[in-house]
């Protein structure tokens, strides 16, 4: 059987890229990547924040096409039922969806202003008021799933929470964003685990920079 194969971009600078190969990852699922490369224009738009329509990653499996980030992890969870992208209690997956859906259709002002850049380290970085709205935000988001859960994932144990969210704590690593110890504690976890160090071991070994996103502003 041939195996799924999963279509992503630069993994330096491409937050939607990094989620769908970790969900995937989380999954179980066996699968080759192919990679596009960010000079091509479709990668640069979508990278920057250009395309009204996102169409990496992009996930093949027996038929099935997915490159939406949260139909991926729909359809993952569909076929790897035993993996725990989604938290067994019907609450807690309900809580799992809406933040998953509002850091997959928000934070645009925290996109824009603090691209992903894995490469990158900008201390002292200038967060702009609204940024911080949607870094407030964010913190919210983690402070109260770890006080429901326990930690030391969102949920307790490792979900697609993590992985939607994993993109945002490299932005937090990136431009120096001070957080409280627990929080620091999870985005600290999230950096260390195996299949963010196989990534950004990756990201870091991109030939290509681009340079819109190299800019400090």
């Amino acid at each position: 059987m041939a195996k799924a194969t999963l279509t992503i971009s630069s993994k330096n600078y491409s937050s939607w890229s990094l989620r769908g190969w970790l969900l995937t990852k989380f999954s179980g699922l066996e699968f080759d990547e192919i990679i596009t490369a960010p000079d091509d224009a479709s990668a640069r738009a979508e990278i920057l924040l250009l395309s009204s329509s996102i169409l990496v990653p992009c996930l093949r499996h027996e038929g099935a096409t997915v490159w939406d980030t949260l139909a991926i992890a729909d359809y993952l969870n569909e076929i790897m039922p035993n993996a725990g992208l989604l938290p067994a209690d019907r609450i807690h997956r309900a809580h799992c969806w809406s933040i998953c859906g509002e850091i997959h259709s928000g934070f645009t002002t925290l996109r824009a202003s603090l691209p992903v850049n894995l490469k990158g380290h900008f201390p002292g970085f200038k967060i702009w008021s609204r940024a911080q709205a949607d870094i407030d935000r964010v913190c919210t988001i983690w402070r109260e799933c770890l006080a429901e859960s326990g930690g030391p994932f969102l949920f307790g144990q490792r979900s697609m929470a993590d992985a939607m969210f994993a993109p945002v704590v490299t932005r937090f690593m990136t431009y120096d964003v001070k957080l409280e110890p627990r929080l620091k504690q999870y985005a600290d976890m999230i950096m260390a685990l195996p299949e963010m160090q196989e990534w950004i071991e990756a990201a870091k070994a991109e030939p290509a920079d681009i340079e819109e996103l190299e800019v400090e502003y």
